[in-house]
Formats: structure tokens, sequence, C-alpha cells
């Protein structure tokens, strides 16, 4: 007998490539916006509000609002197996739906999937019962800078300028020094892969579009040489630029 469960009509007209990211962008039964991935031996359908798989954490929308409640009823409370468990699924639900909100060119969402994910980074990790476990996610927090970087910056080209494209990528730049710094191996940041690829990006944006230094730039460089008056005034351009 024939089943109506079997993926096999999808999966042939929808082939799998090994050498792109396969991602799309469909509507569901009830009409919601749904995001399915193209995997090897099969799809992955992510929902593109709150947790991807479109459950819930207990009581609340995701294991961050969990950990962040829990946290604040008993601030010395520490990570039980199965929260373990939940939070390494959480992580790779937002990094699964993260690279698909970049390959689709939702650079915002891609923005906010990541910070989703660095702020369960951090609360995960103080409330964590073994070290060995925090160092395994926290190894792959300059990959999660890296892609928020990488999609505020494409998300400022394509709504502001391109200056304020290179400084998007200077600000994850001194984000991802920072951890460098944090575990005592900062001589190893110039030649970090995603630190190389994070300046190419930016001089050839620099090239491209012929953005000269940026404010911020021209700040540290008047600091530097003492030269205060110019500085003064580089930092009041500054203020007035951010409060607009």
């Amino acid at each position: 007998m024939k089943s109506d469960d079997h993926l096999d009509d999808l999966l042939r007209n929808w082939e799998f490539d090994p050498n792109t990211l396969n991602v799309r962008m469909i509507k569901g039964d009830d009409d919601r916006d749904v995001i399915q991935m193209r995997v090897d031996m099969g799809v992955l359908q992510l929902e593109t509000t709150g947790r991807p798989d479109g459950e819930s954490a207990g009581d609340y929308e995701t294991m961050l609002e969990h950990l962040q409640h829990r946290r604040l009823e008993k601030p010395d409370a520490e990570l039980t197996e199965d929260e373990c468990g939940d939070v390494d699924r959480e992580f790779m639900q937002f990094y699964h739906r993260r690279i698909c909100w970049l390959r689709l060119g939702f650079y915002h969402r891609a923005v906010m999937d990541a910070d989703h994910t660095l702020r369960l980074m951090d609360i995960s990790t103080s409330m964590s019962p073994d070290e060995d476990w925090s160092q395994q996610h926290e190894q792959y927090r300059p990959f999660v800078i890296f892609h928020r970087t990488q999609a505020d910056a494409l998300g400022q080209l394509e709504e502001d300028t391109a200056e304020a494209a290179v400084m998007a990528i200077n600000n994850g730049l001194t984000t991802m020094k920072q951890f460098f710094v944090k575990h005592d191996a900062v001589e190893h940041y110039d030649e970090d892969e995603l630190v190389v690829r994070l300046v190419e990006l930016r001089e050839s944006l620099r090239t491209e579009y012929d953005v000269g230094k940026t404010l911020k730039e021209r700040l540290s460089e008047a600091v530097r040489q003492e030269q205060y008056e110019l500085a003064a005034k580089l930092r009041d351009e500054l203020s007035r630029r951010e409060m607009n």
C-alpha cells in the first residue's frame, strides 16, 4: 500500500547540492512562513519566529528565557543534565536558522538569532556545572560573532551606507579581540581565519565603495597622535550621528 507519509516527491523535485546551502522560504498549511533547508537525505523545516522547531521550553518560548527566569528565582542555580541537552539542541537549531537567514538575505534576522545564541552561551556558561562542557560551547563564540558581524555589515550596506558597514565590521572585530584577550590568546588574533575574513570583507568594501577612514577610526588616530582639539570635534560629530 502506498503511504502518504513519504517524502519521495519533495526530495525528487528538490535535488541536494553539496556545493551550496540549499534554502528556501515557503508557506505552511496555515499560510505561515517556514524555512526549509535541503540536507543530504532529507529536509529540515524551521519556524521563522520563536524556537526554530516550533516547540517551547516548558513554560517559556526558549531555553534562554527558561534559564533567565530560573536564574532570577535562584541566582546560584546550576544546569541539570537535561537542561544541558536542551541547551545543546537550542544552540544547533539557532545555528541552522542563522545560516538560513544569511543565505536568504534576511540579515537583521540573522543578527537577532546570533544575539540569542550569544546570550544563551553567556547564561549557560555561568550556570554550567562542568568546565569542560562550558569550553565545548565557548570555542564556538568567535564563529557566532563572525556570523553576527557579517550579517550586521551586509544589513548596513543594504539599508544604510558602506561606511556603516565598515563600522559594523570594526565593532565585530573589537568584540572578537576581546574574546582572544579573555582567553589569553591575543597573539593568535591577527592570524585567525575568521578575523582575516572579516578584515578582507572590510577592505573590499573600502575599495568597492571608496570608503575612507570612519569617524571612529579618525577619532582613535587623533587620540593616539594627541590631537585633542580634533578628537573633540570628531567625538561631537560621532555623538550627533549616533543620536540621529
